[in-house]
């Protein structure tokens, strides 16, 4: 039965990842479930319930894909490279979902969602933690350098990507996101492997 919150959210939330809080409209989500007014507010609260749902359904998709890539690897090496070679394929992913959750959502709230704008900083902190985390169990394991600033480290990994995955969209170009993710490796393997 369609009539459901989860066909909701999963129908209405590449509309809010394309077109922001602001930007969809009743009419957007009625138009793309084929339900009512009623129908959707029969799941949902508000809009805010129902955009916070979408954005954590479009943020689970990301961390699925790249936790069971990471997942797969045995060494930290090979969980940091799991993570650049997921995001060399994020440009194709973000062309037909509307972009990056984390950057729209982020963008879209700043100044006019409190609750949205905490969430999207909640997970960018989440990711950035799980890279520390990653760089940590090498420094423990002896596979990075025991001087490695782990923090600084995670933060600048996280922040390269986000920033290579915005210029890839703002300039229709992958190459952002390609450069990134070789010079991260390549500092990786230069400067902190063991």
């Amino acid at each position: 039965m369609k009539n459901t919150g989860s066909y909701i959210i999963q129908t209405v939330a590449p509309i809010f990842n394309k077109k922001g809080y602001s930007g969809t409209s009743l009419s957007d989500l009625t138009s793309a479930t084929g339900l009512t007014k009623g129908a959707i507010y029969g799941n949902f609260v508000n809009k805010e319930q129902l955009a916070v749902e979408a954005f954590k359904y479009n943020v689970r998709l990301i961390l699925k894909d790249i936790s069971n890539s990471v997942n797969k690897a045995d060494r930290a090496i090979d969980k940091l490279f799991a993570i650049t070679n997921y995001y060399r394929g994020y440009y194709d992913i973000t062309k037909s979902t509307g972009g990056c959750p984390i950057l729209n959502v982020g963008n879209d709230t700043r100044h006019i969602n409190p609750t949205l704008f905490r969430m999207v900083k909640r997970t960018a902190k989440i990711l950035e933690q799980s890279i520390a985390n990653i760089i940590l169990g090498g420094v423990k394991s002896g596979e990075f350098k025991i001087q490695t600033d782990v923090y600084k480290l995670a933060k600048n990994i996280y922040s390269m990507i986000e920033g290579s995955v915005f210029m890839s969209i703002t300039h229709d170009d992958r190459s952002y996101i390609l450069t990134m993710t070789d010079h991260i490796e390549s500092h990786i393997n230069q400067h902190i492997r063991t």
